[in-house]
């Protein structure tokens, strides 16, 4: 056996699927995949520095993993936090081999030394061929090992939202090849794609003469007839056309991931962003009115520098009448180089919490409900593994699940009525007659 390798992934689904190519990178140089990293000659950790939060996790795990690695063993750190605060990184973390950021054109598995640039960041090397500005996207990766697979369409973003310092790291929007994503897909062999990207219905904007304008509608009706079902991540509110809205619920799954972030107008200009609740309504009752049975979510950061007691009531009132069905709510990290990180009008932190607290009840008691209304209703589920499925209604690894008889075939589709729920996931049965 060769040289065995660990790839611990922290952060959101696109980091999944730039690991995913790093694992697709090692497969190739002759490596051999180990679910312990004890037993790993290589150790990888794709880091996540979005939020504060994500930065001591991310730090906690490289500790973790460099003090249970076995001797001789290298330990590799890459991703967003590696990209942003390299230099730092290599300085403070002494006992990690390599830190780097993206695309650096040289051998994860070589022995030489790691290569110290002008700016003293020690690089992770990730393949022997060049490797495209944008990132890991085009790189060969393996056959998914779940029925679902996440595909990144598109790297970076053009967006100046007064929170998000991933622009600064990621680089501008770049949009990746239709043929090339059709190919991935194809090679994935999933039952599920869930399209992702930082702003994934800008995608094709960077390159109209390439892809031509809203070229996201033709890539999701490309993507929906090679698999069964093709779900969307991350979609920012005012590129929410018509066409887009249609070709989603033509797709079999009516899954709108909703990037609102707050609903009080003030505070969202503020924060660099379009829209307010009230325009956000109108557009969640006409998807509704088009498909009853659509599936919302969003995320909303809470203390953004200057959000008032009115601004959260009105995001109060806001998640109380949209009754979405998975919200995410996140305390404001201030983020060096971002428009808010020194802006006045900063929310104290205990504040904060309260809201978030408030926040996080009501809207436990709303998926709750929403849960509750499916009792007795008949769906379709995507069996992930045994005794766990999904319907149109779950995105995967973030949503609630569905428990099923634990003979169903991973990968099968199966029709299953609801016979109970509890808090976010459902309980449901089957005949045996029922598998497709």
């Amino acid at each position: 056996m060769g040289q065995r390798f660990y790839v611990e992934t922290l952060g959101c689904p696109k980091n999944q699927v730039d690991s995913d190519k790093i694992v697709g990178t090692l497969l190739a140089d002759g490596m051999t995949p180990t679910d312990d990293a004890a037993a790993a000659d290589l150790v990888v950790v794709n880091t996540c520095a979005f939020i504060d939060e994500a930065r001591r996790e991310s730090i906690d795990t490289i500790l973790a993993l460099e003090s249970g690695r076995k001797q001789g063993a290298r330990l590799v750190v890459t991703g967003c936090m590696a990209e942003r605060y390299g230099d730092e990184l290599a300085e403070a973390l002494p006992e990690v081999d390599q830190v780097a950021g993206f695309g650096v054109p040289v051998h994860l598995t070589s022995p030489a030394p790691p290569v110290a640039p002008a700016g003293g960041k020690k690089l992770i090397p990730v393949s022997s061929a060049p490797i495209p500005s944008f990132d890991l996207l085009n790189l060969p990766r393996p056959k998914s090992s779940h029925p679902w697979a996440y595909v990144k369409i598109a790297e970076g973003c053009d967006r100046s939202c007064g929170f998000c310092a991933i622009p600064g790291f990621r680089g501008p929007q770049r949009s990746r090849d239709v043929d090339a994503i059709l190919r991935e897909v194809d090679e994935l062999e999933a039952q599920e794609i869930v399209l992702v990207a930082q702003d994934l219905a800008s995608y094709g904007k960077d390159r109209p003469d390439v892809l031509g304008a809203g070229s996201i509608v033709p890539l999701v009706r490309a993507v929906s007839e090679r698999v069964r079902r093709t779900r969307l991540l991350y979609l920012y509110p005012s590129d929410l056309t018509d066409e887009l809205i249609d070709a989603i619920c033509d797709t079999g799954v009516a899954y709108f991931d909703l990037s609102l972030q707050h609903v009080s107008k003030p505070l969202l200009r503020r924060m660099r962003r379009w829209g307010d609740g009230d325009r956000f309504l109108r557009r969640i009752a006409d998807i509704r009115d088009r498909e009853p049975t659509a599936a919302f979510r969003s995320n909303f950061i809470v203390g953004y520098p200057g959000e008032t007691e009115e601004d959260h009531d009105q995001l109060l009132r806001f998640v109380e009448e949209a009754e979405l069905d998975w919200c995410g709510f996140f305390a404001y990290s201030p983020e060096e180089g971002t428009y808010a990180y020194d802006l006045d009008g900063q929310v104290d932190e205990r504040l904060i919490d309260d809201r978030l607290a408030e926040l996080r009840e009501l809207q436990d008691e709303i998926t709750a409900r929403r849960r509750d209304e499916l009792i007795g209703t008949v769906t379709t589920v995507l069996v992930d593994e045994p005794g766990t499925g999904r319907s149109h209604r779950e995105a995967p690894e973030i949503d609630g699940v569905i428990e099923v008889p634990d003979h169903l075939v991973p990968g099968s589709f199966v029709e299953v009525r609801i016979v109970e729920a509890m808090g976010p996931d459902l309980i449901a049965e089957c005949d045996e007659n029922a598998e497709s």
